[in-house]
């Protein structure tokens, strides 16, 4: 085995390398950004290596820093782990020059698989079946307009060599197909260095189901069954699950041999994973292969009990699959959900920022945690900002969601944005409980999982004034204990009564108490409520609510409160002097930047007419493209920023002036 490995990438998978390497008793070498030079991934690693600033650009995707760091450290090889330089034929390549073995598959594969329009001609002639479509070289934007009318609406524009969701566009009429295909062509090539694109009939309703293989340099293959990734946001996974459920089981035999037959007619070593569109029949189309290893892979690892960054080590050193197909099988049911730190009601845009709070569900044989992030790490607009992977096993499919309920009810995360009360949704959600599974499901489901209720519980109102009195009393200066070390430290303040103002939901909160001998008599808006409360500590409270006792969640910042219940959290905010008279932020007539970024296409400029929905600008963030839209019919009175620029978060982009509505 080999006695020392480099890590190319960061963040949880890092970590997760770093995991299983240790456990075979292999040295860990990291490689760090300025960004990330107090990571976990450094921590964790025997060795670091600084390799650049903190853009990827300049640090994690510098093929010729990583392959000299290799060889400072004498490491045997390279773990890609995902993203990056993963499924970079170029770094493979450096690395077989380097004499460095590359724990992924061979370059051939990489290539053969990397073009989406490549991988398809390749997959035809091995018999995979494909989606209609056109997957030639041919890129006059008039001749795949008539391809793509050909095929008939709808349709999906593709970057061929795309991924993770970027480049792909939905067509749904003809005359949307060259704008289309411009913006399409654009994102691919400032993500991918490509504009090649292909033409696809688009599936209604599909699934995105994907199975997992293996080979090895001794012409075995296996899979390791599928993963169900069909819910999905901006053509991105957010919760996947293994095996998938409502499937024929003549079905899914089929995609696992199309896997395998798709594997062998590249040589394939090494962990790879053959996509399916698939439709609401069963019937599946091959869509890609990602050659190297999944975000989503520890659901497969939930079911099998294989630890698939062993199997990978264990194939790169040469040595046989550890398993032969016979002897794998399925057991239970595993969820993945991904906690990013997000804006889910905003568009999903992501949070900028610190964590001030993170804590994560216990971990056990039925839990799993897959993360490089601690409290008080910051999420950068560098990187992707996902802050932890929840992975849960259940005996069958109902077992882990109630498992993942009661994980997400656990996992707390405070100072910026995130999707756990979405994830805990979801997860609640008739069509994702009865598995009734598409890849629109979000979209479709929007109203419960995007528009929660902003109406809050007189309890809950109450039960945050209560954390905020009991703060303030435990900073009592006529005592030096904290106050949960003294249940009547009520007696020690010579008042009785008290007001706590909170803000929740933009609404002005007021509570008043009166201490009685063992608890509080609270009153909110007309409602009298007896309470009693404890600190356990800084983040746990004892509460009795009208006779009801349980233990609340919660984190207190400079800026106010946060409750955790059920997997769902509430905002409390202190009142700020000039509560009564801020200023209202981001009207319609000065467009803000809703993070920061580089402005990609500026469209307009000033005293330019507009239609409402007409396309602005577009700006790039964390690899995300952002289209800023007018709100109005008006006009642009003002245009501030050119193509190039770098923008902050609330920065006045353009400013618009809506055209006075017509008097009849």
């Amino acid at each position: 085995m080999f006695e020392k490995i480099l890590i190319a990438n960061r963040g949880e998978i890092a970590c997760r390398v770093i995991r299983t390497a240790k456990k075979l008793g292999i040295a860990t070498v990291a490689v760090y950004s300025d960004a990330d030079a107090q990571a976990q991934h450094v921590k964790l690693a025997d060795e670091a290596i600084h390799i650049g600033e903190s853009p990827a650009a300049q640090s994690y995707l510098q093929i010729e820093r990583i392959i000299q760091a290799a060889k400072t450290t004498g490491a045997q090889a390279i773990h890609p782990g995902y993203g990056f330089l993963s499924e970079n034929d170029q770094f493979a390549l450096a690395c077989q020059d380097n004499n460095i073995v590359f724990i992924g598959p061979p370059v051939d594969a990489i290539l053969a698989m990397g073009l989406k329009a490549t991988s398809k001609a390749l997959m035809e002639k091995a018999g995979v079946p494909l989606t209609p479509g056109y997957h030639g070289t041919n890129q006059d934007a008039d001749f795949l307009k008539q391809q793509a009318d050909s095929i008939g609406y709808p349709v999906l524009i593709k970057a061929s060599a795309g991924g993770g969701g970027k480049g792909m566009r939905l067509v749904e009429r003809s005359e949307d197909f060259l704008s289309s295909l411009a913006s399409c062509k654009s994102e691919a090539r400032s993500s991918f260095g490509n504009e090649d694109v292909l033409i696809e009939r688009y599936v209604v309703q599909p699934r995105h189901i994907e199975v997992q293989v293996f080979g090895d340099t001794h012409g075995n293959y296996v899979h390791l069954f599928e993963r169900d990734c069909s819910v999905q946001r901006r053509h991105q996974k957010v919760l996947e699950e293994a095996p998938a459920p409502k499937m024929p089981e003549d079905k899914l035999e089929a995609m696992r041999q199309a896997a395998i037959d798709a594997a062998r007619a590249v040589n394939y070593v090494g962990a790879g994973t053959v996509e399916f569109i698939v439709e609401q029949d069963g019937t599946a189309y091959f869509m890609e292969m990602n050659t190297r290893l999944q975000v989503e892979h520890p659901v497969t690892e939930m079911i099998t009990g294989q630890d698939l960054v062993e199997w990978q080590l264990r194939v790169a050193f040469g040595e046989p699959l550890p398993k032969q197909q016979h002897e794998l099988q399925i057991h239970g049911h595993a969820l993945e959900a991904r906690v990013y730190a997000e804006e889910p009601e905003k568009g999903f845009i992501p949070a900028i920022g610190q964590i001030s709070y993170l804590h994560y569900p216990e971990q056990n044989d039925s839990v799993r945690v897959d993360s490089g992030i601690v409290e008080g790490d910051e999420i950068s607009t560098y990187y992707d900002p996902m802050i932890a992977k929840l992975i849960v096993w259940g005996k069958n499919r109902e077992a882990a969601l109630t498992q993942m309920h009661h994980a997400l009810g656990q996992f707390h995360v405070d100072g910026l944005g995130n999707n756990i009360a979405f994830l805990d949704r979801l997860v609640l959600c008739d069509s994702f409980k009865n598995a009734h599974l598409d890849t629109g499901l979000i979209q479709r489901e929007e109203e419960f999982l995007l528009k929660p209720s902003a109406d809050i519980s007189a309890e809950l109102v109450v039960t945050a004034a209560l954390v905020e009195l009991l703060s303030r009393l435990a900073q009592n200066p006529t005592s030096n204990n904290p106050v949960w070390q003294q249940k009547a430290f009520w007696r020690l303040n010579q008042q009785n009564s008290y007001t706590i103002k909170l803000q929740c939901n933009d609404v002005l909160r007021v509570v008043s108490f009166k201490a009685l001998e063992n608890s509080f008599l609270a009153n909110y808006e007309g409602q009298t409520l007896t309470i009693q409360g404890e600190l356990l500590d800084q983040h746990l409270l004892q509460l009795n609510l009208a006779g009801q006792q349980q233990k609340l969640a919660f984190s207190q910042t400079e800026h106010g409160i946060t409750l955790f219940q059920n997997g769902q959290s509430y905002k409390f905010n202190y009142l700020k002097n000039d509560f009564n008279n801020q200023d209202e932020q981001g009207t319609e007539n000065n467009l803000t930047a809703p993070m920061p970024g580089v402005i990609t296409q500026v469209l307009v400029a000033a005293n330019d007419k507009v239609k409402k929905d007409d396309v602005l600008l577009t700006l790039e963030a964390m690899k995300i493209e952002y289209t800023i839209r007018a709100p109005h019919d008006g006009i642009i009175a003002n245009s501030y920023f050119q193509k190039g620029d770098q923008v902050k978060a609330g920065d006045e982009l353009v400013e618009f002036q809506p055209l006075a509505e017509e008097v009849a």
